[in-house]
């Protein structure tokens, strides 16, 4: 059997082969043969250009798939589930609760700041006020005389006379006399 076959094979060979040969003779045929060649090489050529455009447009749309890919991920992962964004807002409410914290601390700290400059300038008041008592008790042990400081336009005021328990009340017109005569009769009130 494999000889029979190898026979059969050789026969279909040589029966192919003298189809070509006649075909070959026949100048026309050989004509058609090239240009049918010539056509398949265009068109082989023109197939493999838009096989190559095709494939760079597969790329093309492959890449811009995948860059919109990249962007759904990105704007996925950008999207906040509904509890992140309850801890954000919380987050934000907490912030703005700080900074208005802040700033009540700050008023605070201010008005801290002027009630001790109040307490202060009072504490000095007051130092001012004892002093002038001491002074003022300081002048009247030694002239008896208790100025009425309630009225500056004029000069008045008590003699005081321990040994005597006795007040005397005085006063003295600044328009009708004059500073030196004003000076003298207090002196000549105290000596009396």
């Amino acid at each position: 059997m494999g000889d029979l076959s190898k026979n059969l094979d050789s026969q279909k060979s040589i029966s192919y082969c003298d189809d070509m040969i006649r075909v070959l003779k026949d100048k026309r045929e050989i004509d058609v043969l090239v240009q049918s060649f010539d056509n398949v090489k265009t068109l082989r050529s023109s197939s493999l250009a838009d096989f190559n455009e095709v494939q760079n447009m597969l790329q093309d749309y492959e890449s811009k798939i995948a860059a919109c890919k990249k962007k759904t991920e990105a704007a996925k992962s950008e999207v906040v589930s509904d509890a992140e964004l309850d801890l954000l807002n919380k987050e934000l409410e907490e912030e703005c609760n700080e900074e208005f914290i802040t700033e009540e601390i700050n008023e605070l700290e201010c008005k801290r700041i002027s009630i001790q400059e109040k307490t202060e300038k009072l504490r000095e008041s007051k130092q001012d006020e004892r002093r002038a008592e001491r002074t003022l008790s300081m002048f009247a042990s030694v002239t008896n005389i208790i100025p009425d400081l309630y009225d500056p336009s004029k000069v008045s005021g008590h003699i005081v006379d321990r040994d005597k328990k006795l007040v005397k009340q005085f006063e003295f017109d600044q328009e009708q006399m004059t500073s030196f005569d004003t000076c003298d009769s207090i002196w000549k009130m105290i000596g009396s």
